[in-house]
């Protein structure tokens, strides 16, 4: 049994500059941005390269409409290799666009056109959450279908990923909440999954613990007390992609898609919203398996009794990081608990086969009802 895969090479550096003076950005590259990124990081050192800007293209999370916009706006330019400097919308993009794409690349998407790699990718993430830089996971909005869906095959994966603090220092504490929470749900969701191996389990664990110990600082000490342990949760949300790469994400991931692409709540926000009723469901289910071992690893580092209700409290706890809200606060209505229970059933099998325990339609539609 294949125990563990780690695809890209994986870079560490401390400063932007270190990168460029390895990688020697230039006149044959495609970087793929944020101005607000690309202004204080990049402008500096003086590189000359091919610049595309996300945000010109649309906001929020990926969309195929965003994706055919830059593929258009890169058919301008000629580039061997990709570099994608930005967050998860950025990283996914490229994933993509290292491909040959088609004229609509939601073709991609539904498997219509078969994916065929054409240009090397190098990710730099510039948030601690998705892990992304490690993984073959596209996600994006299809517009055109009204569904989130991702595509995770061999061709998605970087040639490189690379791993800088510095390139945190300018993200704001609610992205920065949004996106950590994420890397601890991939950690978690990773560990459960009947995929995991021991090898996985390491970089769950350890993530789990630089996360949470990281989260207890700023809680107890302050928003400003991020900036001292940015190092760590940057190796965390790294190790976290890892595993979920090798074990898979599940049920929590499979629910959040339904109000990410019907509301356009923010990724690791939506993700939080169903992460402890998940794992309520899982030991109400299943009580004396391997969730033993992660509630008396969440019970120490929060310091509650594992004998307790382990995940109420963790709930509090982060709560006191980002708020928990009902989902008809996002807009949802009584009538689309049964639509997107339907949906999550239809269409995100690929990640409730990871599920600690089977889930029953019925079980994700409670689910959505405990929440709403």
């Amino acid at each position: 049994m294949l125990a563990l895969r780690v695809v890209p090479k994986i870079y560490y550096f401390d400063k932007v500059k270190e990168f460029h003076d390895e990688f020697k950005i230039g006149e044959n590259d495609l970087l793929v941005t944020n101005e607000w990124i690309y202004k204080p990081y990049v402008e500096p050192l003086g590189i000359k390269t091919n610049v595309i800007f996300q945000e010109k293209y649309g906001a929020g999370e990926p969309s195929d409409e965003m994706i055919d916009g830059i593929v258009k706006e890169a058919g301008k330019y000629s580039y061997k290799r990709i570099v994608a400097l930005g967050g998860g919308t950025i990283v996914d993009i490229c994933k993509i666009l290292a491909l040959d794409v088609p004229e609509k690349s939601v073709d991609l998407f539904t498997g219509a056109v078969a994916p065929k790699k054409i240009k090397e990718l190098v990710v730099v993430p510039t948030t601690c959450g998705t892990g992304s830089e490690v993984t073959n996971v596209a996600i994006a909005e299809l517009k055109t279908l009204h569904v989130k869906k991702g595509i995770a095959v061999e061709e998605t994966y970087a040639d490189m990923a690379v791993l800088i603090p510095e390139t945190m220092d300018g993200l704001p504490y609610k992205f920065f909440i949004t996106s950590s929470v994420d890397a601890l749900i991939h950690a978690v969701e990773s560990y459960l999954s009947p995929k995991a191996t021991p090898f996985t389990e390491s970089y769950s664990i350890q993530a789990i613990k630089l996360i949470m110990a990281g989260y207890k600082q700023i809680v107890e000490k302050g928003e400003e007390e991020r900036f001292k342990h940015m190092k760590d949760f940057v190796l965390a949300s790294n190790y976290a992609g890892i595993a979920f790469g090798n074990a898979g994400c599940a049920a929590v991931h499979a629910l959040s898609y339904s109000i990410g692409g019907a509301f356009h709540v923010p990724h690791g926000e939506a993700n939080y919203q169903f992460f402890t009723e998940v794992l309520k469901m899982y030991i109400r289910k299943n009580p004396n398996g391997k969730i033993v071992s992660l509630t008396n690893i969440i019970a120490e580092i929060i310091g509650v009794p594992a004998t307790g209700d382990v995940y109420g409290e963790l709930e509090k706890f982060l709560n006191k990081l980002i708020a928990k809200k009902p989902l008809r606060e996002y807009g949802m209505v009584e009538a689309q608990i049964d639509e997107f229970t339907k949906s999550t059933v239809d269409n995100q099998q690929r990640l409730l086969a990871n599920n600690y325990v089977f889930l029953e339609d019925g079980e994700l539609r409670e689910i959505f009802v405990n929440l709403f």
